[in-house]
């Protein structure tokens, strides 16, 4: 062949490889969620060629992020962005009601959860309560107090399997409507989540069957739906949330119980110090073990979100008396 034919031809197939690479990359779906758990949900629904980005890193709280720039640049460029909602990430509420990324954004909050959470927040205007007033209205934590969150309602929905169940669904509704081509597959990936879901979830509930002997204790009000899904028994939360102190009169609280317990156990997270703990667990035998509501160490797989489930319930089981180590 003529050496410019050569050229020619080399130019050609270089030319058709650059626009496939461009035409991939277009094809490229870009999911932002906001904390790892609403990641691992994703990955568990969306194909591998879906890229999936995480916001809050591990070892932060989505109680106190504040976005960087990068961040702002990712949920600019996202296909379809993922939170909780507003009585979650509070740090993003103003910015998700911007125009430019109304269409993208998916609170995965269930809706009867989030119409409940307004509804108490409404009341509460009505009311005159302040809800910052944390000595005045603390509690709560006791038997049949209920959730007491951001605006009454517990938000850490990802944590109760059923939920979250649901929230998968939710998923998978928004990746078909962005990409009705992956339909088959996005179904597919959720039939296979959910049955191995429900097996996860008969195999945790016989595992946790010996839990009701042990007190649980916890910094914040974090653990209440996975908890009461699985009948575990949360003696109290040393705070509602940590945007607020606890009061004089509720540490006391929290330390008469620890040391009328039977057998106390105190879940701590990585995201937040165990100094709070040292002076009301002094004198008192407690066993200290941690657990994380945000999964931060749970790699981003298909079955991350029950990798994550089984690391909660492994937290938990080392409160027993016979694998504590206090």
């Amino acid at each position: 062949m003529h050496p410019s034919k050569i050229l020619l031809a080399s130019a050609l197939t270089l030319g058709l490889a650059s626009q496939s690479l461009i035409a991939h990359a277009a094809e490229t779906l870009h999911v932002v969620t906001t904390i790892h758990p609403l990641s691992l949900l994703a990955r568990a629904i969306a194909p591998d060629n879906i890229e999936i980005t995480t916001l809050v890193p591990a070892g932060a709280s989505p109680h106190t992020y504040q976005l960087r720039p990068s961040d702002r640049r990712a949920l600019a460029n996202a296909d379809l962005i993922l939170w909780v909602g507003p009585d979650m990430e509070t740090f993003l509420e103003k910015l998700m009601n911007d125009p430019a990324l109304t269409p993208q954004v998916q609170a995965l909050m269930p809706p009867k959860i989030a119409e409940a959470a307004a509804a108490h927040m409404h009341e509460e205007d009505e009311q005159g309560l302040d809800p910052d007033d944390h000595d005045e209205h603390e509690h709560g934590h006791d038997e049949g107090h209920g959730h007491h969150h951001h605006g009454g309602i517990d938000p850490h929905v990802w944590l109760d399997p059923t939920i979250a169940a649901t929230m998968a669904e939710t998923i998978r509704d928004r990746l078909a409507a962005i990409d009705p081509d992956d339909a088959d597959t996005l179904n597919q990936r959720l039939e296979t989540f959910e049955k191995a879901l429900r097996k996860k979830d008969a195999d945790l509930k016989s595992q946790l069957s010996d839990m009701d002997r042990v007190d649980l204790f916890t910094y914040h009000d974090a653990f209440r739906r996975f908890a009461e899904h699985y009948g575990l028994h949360v003696t109290e939360a040393l705070t509602i949330t940590p945007e607020q102190t606890p009061g004089a009169r509720h540490l006391s609280e929290v330390q008469a119980k620890l040391a009328a317990a039977d057998t106390p156990c105190l879940l701590t997270e990585p995201q937040f110090s165990r100094d709070w703990w040292h002076g009301l667990t002094r004198n008192v035998d407690v066993t200290i073990t941690t657990w994380d509501p945000l999964g931060s160490d749970v790699p981003v797989t298909q079955d991350g979100y029950l990798n994550f489930q089984q690391a909660l319930a492994d937290s938990v089981l080392s409160c027993l008396p016979e694998k504590a180590q206090h």
